[in-house]
C-alpha cells in the first residue's frame, strides 16, 4: 500500500472521467500529473500538482483549474476534508479524522508486508565483498559487504528472488603468493626458518592461524618438496582461508547463497568457450595496444594480444584477455562469470565493487551486453572508503590480523547492529566518517540507539498494558480520535512505502536509516512532551489514554521493524 500511488492513479481516473464530460482537457503525457508530499512548511497531507499541468492545456491559470478541480476532488473523495490551492499550481489535500482509522487499520492488517512495492517480481544476481581469499575481511570489504546485504533484503522484501554470491578469485599470482606465504610460515613453525622478507608475501599473523591449522589436520605429511604438495596445499589453505571470509561475514550478519570459484570455470574451460562465443561474435580479435599514458617506453612490451572490442560498448579501449605468458587474464575469467550468471536466467546483475574497481565498470558492463545481446541489466554500486575516527580525529585500532583493521575488529569493537546502520546510513558514493564515540553513546546522536529505542519505549507501552504486541489488535468499534502532533507521526508513516519505493528503485538502501532515524525522531518528541502535559502520556493510571494511540504505536512498531530488518539490524524490546 502506497497512499501516494493509490491516490494518483485515483485522481488520474477522475481526470479522464472530467475529459468525457468535456470539464477540462488533458495533456498528452499524463505521467507529468504526480501526488506527492508536500513542502515541509505546509500542513497538507499530499500534494498534486494537476493544477500546473492542465493549466497550459486548458487555456486557464493554475488557479482558475484549482477552483475547478477542488470541487470535483471533495465531491468524489469522501476521505478529504479539504483541498487548498499553493502556488505556482499544487492541490494540498487534507484528510478527515476518520481516515486515519482506516489507514492504521490497514498498516496492522499488512504487517510485516506494509511498506513492500510487489507489482513487478524479478530474478536478480547480487555479488558483493568477492576479496580475495588471501585474508579477513578489512574495513573496506565490510562496507560493501553491508550494502550488497541491505540491497538484497530490500529487493526480497518487495518480493523479488535474490540470489547473493561471492566470486572467489582463486586463480593467479595472488595466490601463488598466499600459499607459498602459507609454506614459509610452516617452516617457520617446524623447522624455525625465517620468514622472507618479500613484499610479495602476505606477512599477517591470521597466515600463521592458516599454518598451525594445516599442520594440527596432518593431512600433508611431508614439506620438503613445495612442488610436489602445491596443490594440496593450495586446497587445504585456500579452504581455511573462505572459513575465515564466511566467519567474518557472519559476524557482519551475512550469509551468501552461492560460492563461485575462478579455478573451477578455468577448470572447466568456461573461459575459453566464452571467448570462443565472442570470437564468433567478432567482438575478439588479435592486435596491439597503445603504451598507457605516462607508461615509460621501457617498461611497455609492444606485442599482439588476444583483444576484446570493448570500444563496441561505450569503453575507451578494448581490452586484454591474455597475458604475455598466454595465460588468461582476470578480466577474461570474469567475463566467464558474467556468461555464467546470464545462462542462471537472471533478470539482472548487480555487482557491488570497491572504490578502486571504479575504472571496471565499462569492460565488464561492455562484457555483459556482448553476451546477453544488450538484454541483460548490468548494475554496477561502487563503495568509497570508511575514515575511522575516535574524538573526531582519524585513529587506528589494534591490528591483531597483520597490517589493517578487520571488519571482525570491528564487530569485536562496537557490534554488529551499530556497524551495520552506520555503514548504511550514507550514501555508497559517500565516504563515511565512522564515529566510534557516537556509535558507543546512548543518545540521540547515535542513530541507532535512538531508532532502537523508540522500538523499546513502544514495547514498555505494551508491557504495562499487559498486551501482546504481536498480536492483533481490534479497534474496529473504537472512535479514533488523533491529534495534530500524531498526525504528524502519521504523515511520516505514510512515507515509508514510498520511501521502500524510491530506496530498491535507485537501489538506495541509506535512505531507510535516515528515514527511521526521523520517524524516531518525531516519536521521541511526542513521548517527551507527555512528560509536559498529561493529554499527550500514552498510559495514565495504567490505561491507555487514548485507543487510537494504541494503533499509531503498533503502526510504528511495524514500520520501525520492517525497515531494521532490510539493514539487517536487531529490534530489542528492552534496553
Amino acid at each position: 500500500m502506497n497512499l501516494f500511488l493509490d491516490y494518483q492513479v485515483k485522481i488520474l481516473l477522475l481526470l479522464k472521467k472530467l475529459k468525457k464530460k468535456n470539464i477540462i482537457n488533458l495533456p498528452s503525457n499524463l505521467r507529468t500529473i504526480v501526488v506527492e508530499l508536500p513542502p515541509k512548511d505546509q500542513d497538507a497531507i499530499m500534494s498534486c500538482n494537476a493544477a500546473m499541468i492542465l493549466a497550459k492545456a486548458n487555456q486557464k491559470t493554475p488557479s482558475e483549474i484549482a477552483e475547478i478541480l477542488k470541487k470535483y476532488f471533495l465531491n468524489n473523495f469522501n476521505e478529504f476534508e479539504k483541498v487548498d490551492f499553493a502556488k505556482p499550481g499544487f492541490l494540498n489535500i487534507f484528510f478527515r479524522n476518520d481516515f486515519w482509522k482506516i489507514y492504521l487499520r490497514d498498516i496492522i492488517k499488512q504487517g510485516p508486508a506494509y511498506g513492500a512495492n510487489k507489482i513487478s517480481k524479478k530474478k536478480y544476481n547480487i555479488e558483493f565483498v568477492s576479496a580475495n581469499p588471501t585474508g579477513p575481511l578489512h574495513v573496506g570489504h565490510c562496507r560493501g559487504a553491508i550494502i550488497g546485504d541491505a540491497i538484497s533484503n530490500l529487493l526480497k522484501f518487495n518480493g523479488n528472488v535474490i540470489t547473493k554470491e561471492y566470486y572467489v578469485n582463486d586463480y593467479g599470482s595472488q595466490i601463488k603468493n598466499f600459499v607459498f606465504s602459507v609454506y614459509c610460515r610452516i617452516l617457520e613453525i617446524t623447522e624455525n626458518k625465517t620468514f622472507p622478507n618479500n613484499l610479495n608475501l602476505y606477512p599477517g599473523i591470521y597466515i600463521v592461524g592458516i599454518a598451525k591449522k594445516i599442520l594440527k589436520n596432518k593431512t600433508i605429511k611431508n614439506f620438503s618438496n613445495y612442488e610436489k604438495i602445491y596443490n594440496k596445499l593450495a586446497k587445504e589453505s585456500l579452504g581455511i582461508a573462505v572459513e575465515i571470509i564466511k566467519n567474518d561475514l557472519s559476524a557482519l550478519g551475512i550469509k551468501h547463497d552461492n560460492f563461485v570459484y575462478e579455478s573451477k570455470l578455468i577448470k572447466n574451460a568456461l573461459v575459453q568457450k566464452t571467448i570462443n562465443k565472442l570470437e564468433k561474435q567478432n567482438f575478439v580479435y588479435r592486435g596491439k595496444l597503445l603504451a598507457p599514458k605516462g607508461e615509460l617506453t621501457n617498461d611497455w612490451k609492444d606485442r599482439q594480444q588476444l583483444l576484446f572490442k570493448s570500444t563496441n560498448f561505450t569503453d575507451d579501449i578494448d581490452r586484454p584477455l591474455t597475458k604475455a605468458d598466454q595465460s588468461w587474464t582476470y578480466f577474461a575469467s570474469d567475463i566467464a562469470y558474467h556468461a555464467n550468471k546470464i545462462d542462471r536466467k537472471f533478470n539482472v546483475l548487480i555487482n557491488i565493487l570497491g572504490a578502486d574497481h571504479a575504472g571496471y565498470i565499462k569492460r565488464i558492463s561492455a562484457a555483459v551486453s556482448a553476451l546477453s545481446n544488450n538484454k541483460i541489466n548490468l548494475i554496477c554500486k561502487v563503495t568509497q572508503l570508511v575514515k575511522l575516527l575516535r574524538k573526531g580525529e582519524p585513529f587506528k585500532m589494534s591490528k591483531r590480523k597483520g597490517d589493517y583493521i578487520t571488519a571482525k575488529d570491528l564487530v569485536d569493537e562496537v557490534g554488529k547492529d551499530s556497524v551495520r546502520f552506520m555503514m548504511l546510513n550514507r550514501s555508497n558514493d559517500a565516504e563515511l566518517d565512522f564515529d566510534f564515540d557516537k556509535v558507543t553513546e546512548k543518545s540521540k546522536e547515535n542513530p541507532v540507539f535512538y531508532v532502537q529505542y523508540a522500538y523499546a519505549r513502544i514495547n514498555s507501552i505494551f508491557r504495562s498494558l499487559h498486551l501482546d504486541i504481536e498480536k492483533k489488535i481490534n479497534f474496529n468499534k473504537e472512535h479514533l480520535t488523533i491529534n495534530k502532533y500524531e498526525i504528524e507521526i502519521l504523515k511520516k508513516v505514510l512515507e515509508w512505502p514510498k520511501c521502500v519505493t524510491i530506496s530498491s528503485t535507485k537501489l538506495e538502501p541509506h535512505r531507510i536509516p535516515v528515514y527511521l532515524y526521523d520517524l524516531a525522531t518525531l516519536f521521541h518528541a511526542y513521548w517527551n512532551m507527555g512528560k509536559i502535559k498529561e493529554e499527550y502520556r500514552f498510559i495514565i493510571n495504567n490505561k491507555i489514554n487514548n485507543k487510537s494511540r494504541l494503533a499509531l504505536l503498533k503502526a510504528l512498531s511495524i514500520v520501525i521493524k520492517n525497515g531494521m530488518s532490510i539493514l539487517g539490524v536487531s529490534t530489542p524490546k528492552r534496553m
